[in-house]
């Protein structure tokens, strides 16, 4: 679980919201089939971004960034 390490609630939520804003921004590229994967990996990727984020808006930001440096090609 990529949120399991988070013990504050005001963090768990910022990074649930961040987590949904940054997947409606990548969604539309991820094919059908790799669909969970691809968010259980952005999810990891936000739940590491959390203590560096300013709020929920630069944690997602932060996270798109992340995600598609880290794209496998």
């Amino acid at each position: 679980m990529p949120f399991s390490s988070l013990r504050d609630p005001v963090d768990l939520a910022r990074a649930q919201a961040a987590l949904e804003a940054a997947w409606n921004e990548v969604r539309s590229t991820i094919p059908d089939t790799v669909y969970e994967r691809e968010r259980a990996r952005l999810a990891y990727i936000v739940a590491a971004l959390v203590a560096i984020a300013e709020d929920e808006d630069d944690l997602a930001r932060r996270a798109v960034a992340r995600y598609r440096q880290s794209a496998v090609t």
